[in-house]
């Protein structure tokens, strides 16, 4: 059996453990920069507050029915995702962390036991241990305990949290109750080809002929059909893979127009894509630069994006900076009022396999000059050092305005028991 455990509501959960004075009250925890809406409480989502919903469009809405309106507090949260899958990994060793807030479990220990009755506890020990509510989906395979957790979550009065599809009628049953745009992993495309040939929901997708899945959705989509059948064909996947590509993206806390301004901020992108790229050991072959200008602003708008293709992999701060300003020329325009830019490094491979260049031999001396910036930045505080083609004397910060304390990461912040 596969468990999916899935914190509740988690950014807002993570405020409220510290504020409790916010329970059962209206909360959203905002994007970077204050920008949309990225977490609900479940009496925001009464107030039908979307998800992603433009913060300056509701703020009247927030006003009137007195919403709780938090800044994202990653660091608080980062932390107490760590929290709640240390208790995770102690009832089993296979553990694939999903997300920041979402974890699967295989159950191999538990055959001896009521699995059903051990989910309760472990939900009832990280509530009591670190605050946050959770539902669990138990399942035979990892598709099927997704659509477990959404039925123990959707459903929580009856549920209290916890739902096992541990027969084939209740299987069978949440798959006819699941719509195919619904099903992990089915993505809008091929639920609009499903739809196409009358497929509605779960169940109608696995009674489809195999060759026709295969054929359409290829051996992904068999996999997947599979799976749904209570066929574990999804396996664990216990060690994170690196990613594929790594992304620096903001938004401007003001209007930008000068070119200089905005090569600063896109060198402090390629530096904090080059610093990742570092620490999964890899290297990226080419990187893409982009701009755009205010959607919301009544005025020419504009964005554009190219990408450069590096002569030698590299994760060298010194070199993706260079090359990060030079794409970011070539598609500057005057006259724009710019919101934002971003560095995606794309193409990633392992640092141990790049290809060296012999007529450029300052390369190799990259490597050592990096491992001392970071070293310093780690031991120091980040950007103690930096490019001199980045704003030594400014500290960019992101648009926070009701940032809560980080309550469990710096010691100024540590609530005082009086």
């Amino acid at each position: 059996m596969f468990a999916l455990i899935d914190c509740n509501n988690f950014y807002v959960s993570c405020e409220r453990v510290f504020q409790p004075q916010f329970d059962k009250k209206p909360v959203v925890v905002l994007s970077n920069n204050d920008g949309c809406v990225i977490s609900r409480s479940n009496e925001a989502k009464a107030l039908e507050i979307p998800m992603g919903a433009a913060a300056f469009k509701y703020k009247n809405q927030f006003k009137k029915y007195n919403v709780k309106v938090f800044s994202s507090n990653y660091a608080l949260y980062g932390d107490m995702s760590r929290r709640v899958m240390s208790i995770l990994e102690s009832y089993s060793p296979n553990i694939e962390i999903y997300s920041i807030d979402e974890a699967f479990l295989k159950l191999t220990s538990f055959n001896n036991l009521d699995i059903t009755e051990e989910s309760y506890k472990i939900k009832k020990q990280i509530y009591q241990w670190t605050g946050i509510p959770v539902s669990i989906g138990l399942a035979p395979s990892k598709s099927l305990a997704k659509i477990a957790n959404k039925i123990a979550k959707k459903f929580n009065h009856q549920t209290l949290g916890v739902y096992s599809l541990d027969s084939q009628e209740k299987i069978n049953k949440a798959l006819k109750w699941t719509t195919i745009e619904d099903v992990w992993g089915v993505g809008r495309r091929y639920a609009k080809l499903l739809r196409s040939i009358g497929v509605k929901n779960a169940l109608e997708f696995i009674n489809l002929p195999d060759q026709w899945v295969k054929k359409n959705m290829n051996v992904l989509g068999l996999r997947l059909k599979k799976d749904l059948s209570g066929l574990s064909f999804i396996k664990l996947e216990e060690i994170r893979s690196q990613k594929k590509s790594i992304a620096t993206t903001r938004s401007f806390e003001s209007i930008l127009t000068n070119l200089s301004d905005i090569e600063e901020r896109v060198s402090t992108f390629a530096t904090s894509c080059a610093e990742k790229l570092r620490i999964q050991n890899s290297c990226c072959t080419s990187l893409l630069v982009f701009v755009r200008s205010d959607p919301f602003k009544k005025e020419q708008q504009y964005s554009n994006s190219c990408v450069i293709q590096l002569s030698n992999a590299s994760n060298s701060s010194l070199i993706l900076s260079k090359q990060a300003i030079y794409g970011l020329r070539k598609i500057f325009k005057p006259g724009i009022s710019y919101k934002k830019a971003g560095v995606l490094a794309l193409g990633l491979t392992s640092k141990e396999n790049h290809q060296l260049n012999i007529f450029e031999p300052n390369i190799v001396r990259h490597d050592s000059l990096m491992k001392a910036i970071d070293t310093i930045n780690h031991r120091h505080g980040s950007n103690r050092i930096k490019l001199a083609n980045q704003d030594l004397n400014r500290v960019w910060k992101m648009k926070q305005n009701n940032l809560s304390p980080k309550f469990t990461t710096v010691l100024e912040d540590i609530i005082k028991v009086k």
